[in-house]
């Protein structure tokens, strides 16, 4: 079908199966994947590439940023159609019977403008505001157009949790999920939920893209993907980014009149975000690479294992993992618990595990800083003054607790040795997020 060209405009014209007499129709385009010039650039990712590096031996160059998508070379053509946009458009596609709060309301209705003007807006609003569900009526406008619909968000965990509430909401809407570990096999559908990864492989797709958590790692500050998300988006297409916690660069899109936006600072349940708790301990690092934790954190974890009180336990290095359960190993406590990271090949598996009530707690990087919920639980993070915990990431680890409404409150500890400029900062924005709630 001419739909699947379209659609995997990020891969070689060899790898598809494309006959000779759709080729020669002028719906159908095709493109140098790797163009040489005064510079070298990749058309798939955008990327300008160093001509010493990018040679083959052959004489020809290749695309080394984005080569684990497959490789481009200037031997390989992309390919890709008209978006067809064949879609029914069904007047009521919603099956969600929720209701929205006032505020969150007025954000759905400003959503659907923005996607009727065609306009690029930035959504701020605190961690548990209820963004998914503010989406819906706008998803129900677009999907009654037959338009085409992308939501993605740079983290895995992220889009593997947002799948099947979208799904539930939308029933008879065709959907799928995209991610690197996937195998669930490509197809046409009117709204595709991926990792920003996944754009790569799209030009000029969609009508309304969607970005949630635009300052995460990796999507933050990476023209790659940046490229893709301009590449996949049609020309007039809307384009809406979510995030609590926006990074200058769309601060600085704002100010230049670039980018409108829109502010939700209270949660769903109108219920404050928790504050942190600074709790100083004297040589933890020191103690931590010994597989040591000073006797009041012990003293915490026990009682929140008695309690049967759920929580994760973050750090800031993947080495730190293996210490800390060996800490809590040496205290022989009674407990079901596990370490995760990104690159842990069943991550997956043990976020699911912590999803489904079968594990008491996770010792975690922070993978698991924004984008999941695992609702009821408390947070401790261990060298919450280390570096690699920006004010934003530690904003967004406190904003894992109290996301439900029956339990809008839980403790969040920052375990450190002195109280940094980025906690701080955490604090004060937590405050001030706080205060303008209460305005409210």
């Amino acid at each position: 079908m001419i739909n699947s060209i379209s659609d995997l405009y990020g891969r070689q014209l060899s790898e598809l199966d494309v006959p000779q007499k759709l080729l020669a129709s002028s719906a159908v385009h095709q493109r140098k994947a790797v163009v040489v010039g005064r510079s070298i650039t990749c058309s798939r990712c955008g990327s300008t590439l160093e001509r010493r590096q990018a040679a083959l031996p052959n004489g020809h160059y290749y695309c080394y940023v984005c080569i684990q998508m497959k490789r481009m070379d200037t031997r390989s053509q992309l390919v890709f159609a008209d978006e067809p946009n064949q879609f029914s458009k069904p007047e009521h596609a919603l099956s969600w019977k929720g209701q929205l709060t006032p505020m969150q309301a007025e954000c759905a209705k400003q959503i659907v403008r923005i996607f009727k003007n065609h306009q690029r807006h930035l959504l701020w609003a605190v961690t548990g505001a209820g963004k998914t569900e503010m989406l819906f009526e706008g998803l129900n406008w677009a999907i009654s157009q037959g338009y085409r619909i992308g939501i993605a968000s740079p983290r895995i965990d992220v889009v593997i949790e947002l799948f099947p509430r979208i799904q539930a909401a939308f029933k008879t809407t065709s959907m799928v999920l995209l991610h690197g570990k996937s195998d669930q096999p490509y197809r046409y559908s009117q709204l595709t939920i991926c990792t920003t990864h996944q754009l790569l492989r799209f030009y000029h797709a969609f009508d309304v893209l969607i970005i949630d958590e635009v300052d995460v790692f990796p999507f933050s500050g990476n023209p790659m993907l940046h490229f893709g998300v301009q590449n996949a988006i049609k020309p007039t297409g809307a384009m809406l980014y979510l995030t609590a916690t926006p990074d200058e660069q769309l601060l600085m899109q704002i100010k230049r009149g670039k980018l409108s936006v829109s502010y939700l600072p209270i949660r769903y349940h109108s219920h404050l975000l928790p504050e942190p708790t600074i709790i100083k301990v004297r040589k933890l690092e020191q103690l931590i690479a010994k597989e040591m934790l000073s006797k009041p954190i012990l003293k915490t974890i026990r009682s929140l294992v008695r309690q049967k009180q759920r929580f994760l336990l973050f750090v800031p290095h993947i080495k730190d993992l293996a210490a800390v359960s060996a800490a809590i190993g040496h205290d022989n406590l009674q407990a079901r618990y596990d370490t995760v990271y990104s690159a842990d090949p069943t991550r997956l598996e043990k976020v699911s595990a912590m999803r489904h009530n079968q594990l008491d707690f996770l010792i975690t990087t922070t993978i698991l800083e924004r984008g999941v919920t695992f609702p009821g639980i408390d947070v401790l993070v261990l060298k919450a003054d280390n570096e690699i915990f920006s004010a934003a990431a530690l904003v967004q680890i406190a904003g894992r607790v109290g996301r439900n409404s029956s339990r809008p409150f839980g403790k969040v500890l920052f375990y450190c040795e002195r109280k940094s400029a980025t906690i701080r900062t955490c604090q004060r924005q937590i405050n001030q997020m706080n205060q303008r709630a209460k305005k409210l």
